[in-house]
C-alpha cells in the first residue's frame, strides 16, 4: 500500500515548525520585559543584556491606575462570562427542546444576526447608550454583550444532541423545566459551556474597540486601553507596554489550562455522557 505524504512525522513536523514561528513573537515580548526601553529599541536583540524588573515594578507602583484598569478587565470580563454562559444556554435550550410560537422564527432572525458585521451596529449601540446614559459605565458594556447570537446557536446545536431520556427521567421525579434545566442539563452540558466560557473570556479580555467607543474617563479604562496610553506621540514606551501585555496574558494562559480539559469536547457539540 502506498504510504501518504501526509504521514504521522510529515504532520508533526509541520505542526512544530507552526507551533515555533507562533511562539517566537510570543517569547520576544516576554523577554522584552525585562530589558529597558533603551536596549529595545536600540536593535532588534533576543536574550536581556541589561536584565531589569524595573518595568513591573513601574507599571504596579508607579503607574497609579493599572490596578484599577486590572479591576475594571476582570470584574467587566466575569460578567461577560457569567451572563453568557446563563443567558445563551437558556435561549439555546429553548431554540431546541421547548415548542413555542415563532420558534423558527427566532432561529432564523439569530442566523441573519450572525451575518452582521459588529462593526454596522457601532453608531447605533453609541447612541443607544448615550440615550440611556450609560456612556463611560460597566453596565454599558455588560449589558449589550450579556447576550450573544453565535454561543445561543452553539448551545442549540449541543441540546439538540443532549438526551431526552435525562430529562423525562428528571420530569417524571417532579422537577419542574427550570428545575431540569439548571440541576440536569447544566451540569451535564460542561463540555459546551467550557468551549463557550472559553471564547467569551478571550473576546471579553482583548476587547479594544467597544471600550475605546463607550469609555472616555481614564479610571474606567480596561488593560487594552491602559496599555496604548503608553504610546505617546514622540516616544512610546515598549519596556512597559511588554510588562503590561504579559501580565495581561497570564490570566488567559490560566483560564485556557482550567478549562482545556473540557474545550475539545465542548467543540463537538457532543451530548451526556
Amino acid at each position: 500500500m502506498k504510504k501518504s505524504i501526509f504521514s504521522k512525522p510529515f504532520v508533526y513536523t509541520v505542526l512544530i515548525t507552526y507551533a515555533v514561528i507562533t511562539f517566537i513573537p510570543f517569547l520576544w515580548a516576554i523577554l522584552s520585559s525585562f530589558k529597558p526601553l533603551e536596549e529595545i529599541v536600540s536593535g532588534i536583540t533576543f536574550l536581556p543584556e541589561n536584565f531589569t524588573l524595573n518595568n513591573y515594578i513601574q507599571i504596579f507602583s508607579k503607574e497609579p491606575l493599572f490596578l484599577r484598569w486590572m479591576f475594571n478587565s476582570v470584574f467587566i470580563t466575569t460578567c461577560m462570562v457569567i451572563l453568557n454562559i446563563i443567558f445563551n444556554s437558556m435561549a439555546g435550550y429553548a431554540l431546541a427542546r421547548i415548542k413555542f410560537a415563532g420558534r423558527n422564527f427566532w432561529f432564523m432572525l439569530i442566523l441573519v444576526v450572525l451575518m452582521i458585521p459588529f462593526q454596522v451596529t457601532l453608531i447605533p449601540s453609541y447612541l443607544i447608550l448615550k440615550m440611556f446614559g450609560w456612556l463611560n459605565t460597566y453596565q454599558g458594556l455588560i449589558i449589550p454583550g450579556m447576550v450573544n447570537a453565535t454561543f445561543i446557536f452553539m448551545m442549540r446545536q449541543f441540546f439538540l444532541n443532549f438526551p431526552k431520556e435525562l430529562e423525562e427521567a428528571a420530569q417524571m421525579d417532579g422537577l419542574s423545566r427550570l428545575g431540569t434545566f439548571f440541576r440536569i442539563v447544566m451540569p451535564l452540558a460542561k463540555p459546551a459551556l467550557a468551549a463557550q466560557a472559553v471564547f467569551i473570556f478571550m473576546a471579553s479580555w482583548n476587547d479594544f474597540m467597544r471600550p475605546l467607543i463607550i469609555m472616555s474617563d481614564e479610571e474606567m479604562f480596561t488593560l487594552t486601553l491602559g496599555l496604548n496610553t503608553f504610546k505617546g506621540q514622540y516616544i512610546s514606551f515598549w519596556n512597559l507596554i511588554m510588562a503590561a501585555s504579559t501580565v495581561m496574558t497570564i490570566p488567559s494562559l490560566l483560564i485556557y489550562a482550567f478549562f482545556n480539559r473540557y474545550f475539545i469536547k465542548g467543540v463537538t457539540f457532543t451530548g451526556g455522557k
